[in-house]
């Protein structure tokens, strides 16, 4: 046979198994739970949580508490790269080594970003939404269970930042966004090494290397819009090139980078972000990154971007557009023994939350600084 079945006789092969209802937990009014004993505190403190964020567990927390973006862990890991990207969402929430996370008031103060622009924690309500159910032996149960979660944040109205994991994950992320805006409504930005628009693996239908071309054949991105950054790993071969032009999609190479510049290809992905659909999805797979920089990555290819360069463009791409979902994906901290990876990831997440809360603000230049904060030549203090 093409495959093994599950076993009929295993009450448990039914996925909704893998779903906590909540139902033996207290009654309680509907908003997301501060669960830290803590009023802030220093990263070694506390429960983890994604940036020491309060908990929602359902849709009726996240429109009571009036959130703007909820974070979610989905730990899908089949990926034919290196094994250990199941780790990722507890990596991440663990990730911080030297700034203080926690209470709004202590981050106004405190958690200035280095680039000096806007403090996401006083603009933005923001959650933890927990991990979605997986099955660690099979991406068909996993997927269905990380649709339900992506949906119904993005139903409520908020954005979904999903944390993985494999690469696999943007088809089951994307999907469900376009579910809710439309397909052919919602253009992406995808940074990466690789460009994931093979035809499929050994005859599976999605992996980690296949996601580009079902969310574009399928008609839930068009290809025109979607934006490829920092590609330069043994493919696209020829053919996948001329597949990628007959749909029209625009693609940066590190060769390009390498050729015309950092901000000469930043601009033009600005550009091009705008240059379509209102709203934009944002893929960051870690190993766009150079590996001497972040080792802790799934599928490493030498000869990346540099993390500012990737923390400038997330940012910019964010601040300027109306962003609907983000994931952050191929964090592999099993192969990393120091924390460095783990702390990149964290702020990358941060630079994506900062544009979200620029966005917000009305602040929708890419290139944006916040004058107090520019020294020339005088103290930066008042």
């Amino acid at each position: 046979p093409d495959s093994i079945p599950l076993n009929p006789e295993d009450e448990n092969r039914d996925p909704r198994v893998l779903f906590n209802d909540f139902k033996h937990n207290p009654k309680r009014e509907a908003g997301p739970i501060d669960i830290q004993r803590t009023i802030g505190g220093f990263s070694h403190q506390g429960i983890p949580t994604f940036f020491r964020l309060p908990v929602a567990l359902n849709p009726a927390d996240l429109k009571a508490g009036k959130v703007d973006v909820a974070i979610m862990g989905a730990s899908v890991d089949m990926s034919i790269g290196a094994r250990g990207t199941a780790f990722g969402p507890q990596a991440v929430r663990t990730g911080e080594r030297v700034g203080i996370w926690g209470q709004k008031n202590l981050m106004e103060h405190f958690a200035h970003p280095h680039v000096g622009t806007v403090v996401w924690q006083s603009v933005l309500n923001v959650v933890d939404y927990g991990d979605a159910p997986i099955d660690i032996q099979s991406q068909e149960r996993s997927f269905p269970a990380v649709h339900k979660m992506v949906k119904e944040i993005a139903e409520a109205g908020v954005i979904p930042i999903i944390v993985g994991g494999d690469h696999s994950l943007s088809y089951p992320n994307i999907v469900a966004i376009t579910d809710v805006y439309g397909k052919g409504n919602v253009g992406v930005v995808h940074f990466d090494a690789h460009f994931d628009g093979e035809p499929g693996f050994f005859g599976h239908y999605v992996s980690h290397g296949s996601w580009v071309k079902l969310v574009i054949d399928e008609g839930h991105v068009k290809g025109k819009n979607f934006i490829q950054v920092g590609l330069h790993s043994l493919s696209p071969g020829p053919d996948a090139m001329e597949w990628m032009r007959k749909n029209q999609m625009r693609y940066h190479m590190m060769a390009e980078i390498e050729a015309r510049g950092w901000d000469a290809v930043m601009k033009d992905v600005f550009a091009e972000a705008l240059d379509g659909p209102k709203y934009i999805f944002i893929s960051i797979d870690y190993d766009c990154l150079e590996p001497g920089f972040a080792p802790g990555m799934g599928t490493p290819e030498p000869g990346g971007m540099t993390p500012m360069q990737l923390m400038n463009c997330i940012r910019g791409v964010a601040a300027q557009s109306q962003v609907v979902g983000v994931d952050l994906v191929e964090v592999n901290p099993i192969v990393d023994p120091s924390y460095v990876s783990a702390q990149i990831a964290v702020r990358l997440l941060g630079e994506a939350l900062t544009g979200i809360a620029m966005h917000k603000k009305g602040i929708t230049d890419p290139y944006y600084r916040d004058p107090k904060w520019v020294n020339h030549g005088v103290p930066l203090s008042k």
